[in-house]
Order: C-alpha cells, then sequence, then structure tokens
C-alpha cells in the first residue's frame, strides 16, 4: 500500500496524528529529500527506512515500485505540504493505482489552501497554477488564460524573482490587479502583504529584500467588479 503523507510546511505541530500513525506504521517512507525527512522523523521519535524518491529518475520510480510490489507498504512525503501538489508523487501513484496496488492519502498542510484562506479573496473557487514557466512570454499566456475565467489565482514564486514578477504583471495587466504576498506561512516569520498591485509593490520594495517561502494571489480587475457588485467586505484592510 502506498500512503500520500502530508507534512508542515514550517510549523512542526502542524502534523497530524494520523500522519504520525502512518508513518510510524509505513515499511518505508519514500522522501524528496533524506536529510529533512529525517529530521522530521527525529523530532518525533520516528525510525524508519529511508529511499529518497525522485520523479525524474526512472531508476528511482522503478526502485519504489518495485517496493510496493513486493507486497510491502511505503509512505510518500516530500519536504513540506502535499506530495503530488506542484511537488513529486504524481507519476508513482498514477504507477500504483494502474497495477492495483492500494493508495490512500491523508488530509494535512497545504500552502495553497492556507493562503487562499487567510488571503480574504474570494476562494470558492479558484485556480492554481502552481510554479509558472520562466519565459515572460509563457507566463503572460498562462495568466491571461486564467484570468479569462474571474477567478482568484494562486502561484508559487521564488522569493529572488517576487519583485521582477510583480513589475511584470503590472505592465502587463494594469493597475487594477491585486497581489497578495503570503510569505512563511505557518513559521514564526509569516507576513500577508497587498492590496492593488502597485501598493503592493510599494510595500514589498520598501520591506527591502525578500526571503522565505512565498505563496502569490492574484485577482483581475474584472473580477473586482463583479464582487463590488455584491458589496462585500475590501479584503485587504486591515493587511500591512
Amino acid at each position: 500500500m502506498l500512503s500520500i503523507v502530508p507534512t508542515p510546511i514550517g510549523n512542526l505541530k502542524d502534523i497530524t496524528l494520523r500522519a504520525l500513525e502512518t508513518l510510524k506504521d509505513a515499511d518505508a517512507v519514500f522522501c524528496e529529500d533524506t536529510r529533512r525527512t529525517l529530521n522530521l522523523l527525529n523530532h518525533f521519535g520516528l525510525q524508519k527506512k529511508l529511499f529518497r524518491y525522485n520523479e525524474h529518475d526512472e531508476r528511482s520510480v522503478a526502485g519504489a515500485m518495485a517496493w510496493l510490489r513486493s507486497g510491502k507498504s511505503a509512505a510518500l512525503v516530500t519536504d513540506g505540504g502535499s506530495p503530488c501538489i506542484s511537488d513529486p508523487g504524481r507519476k508513482l501513484v498514477a504507477l500504483a493505482r494502474q497495477t492495483g496496488i492500494k493508495v490512500t492519502v491523508l488530509p494535512g498542510p497545504s500552502a495553497v489552501i492556507a493562503a487562499a484562506a487567510g488571503s480574504g479573496l474570494p476562494a470558492d473557487s479558484f485556480i492554481f497554477l502552481g510554479f509558472l514557466p520562466r519565459s515572460r512570454g509563457k507566463i503572460v499566456k498562462a495568466l491571461t488564460a486564467a484570468f479569462t475565467l474571474n477567478k482568484t489565482v494562486i502561484l508559487f514564486e521564488s522569493p529572488f524573482r517576487l519583485k521582477k514578477f510583480l513589475a511584470m504583471a503590472r505592465e502587463e495587466f494594469g493597475p487594477g490587479l491585486t497581489a497578495i504576498v503570503a510569505r512563511e506561512i505557518s513559521k514564526i516569520y509569516e507576513e500577508w502583504t497587498g492590496g492593488l498591485i502597485d501598493e503592493t509593490i510599494a510595500k514589498i520594495d520598501a520591506a527591502g529584500e525578500v526571503k522565505g517561502e512565498v505563496v502569490l494571489l492574484l485577482r483581475p480587475p474584472a473580477a473586482k467588479e463583479e464582487e463590488e457588485e455584491g458589496a462585500g467586505p475590501d479584503p485587504m484592510a486591515g493587511l500591512p
């Protein structure tokens, strides 16, 4: 059996009792980085056989499948959050299901869901784009397509590229774009910054160097106009 086990995205207290139980009972743990996972297991007093799982290495995938076919169980984890969501695991899950191996998934920590819930933006439905390509043309194409649905758009961005990304988004989509930056969610220095994109850029620039994990939420002007027809509360009120 293969168990998909989300792990904390920052605060180790966010791990679930079921996740700890699954890790304890598994015959092995397939992980993204053995050092990171070893630290997690040591923190909770667990000793397990660890295998580094590399989605892009056919030998790694084959080795994981051979383990599962032998009748042994495994817990699949990444460095933080849920496997398969902008993280390794999809290929292994698909192969396991195709070959009749039982797959079970645990709910748990997710930067995407935390950002959607904490942003104040409409999240009854939203679009998650993960990490976008580096090419400006491909970024604009992806965002343009997403914005046509008038939904909140959530994506991951490197702290080193955030300022450049925001400047590009302002140039391409104008001052009516709403942008909220959620940084270091669940960690000591968790920070939320947002407003119309010019405000967000000014606040990010004033703060200096951007550090840590970043989730970016965007809301196109057309979607904001639809919200105003319903006259709901301003999601940016109170953000620094």
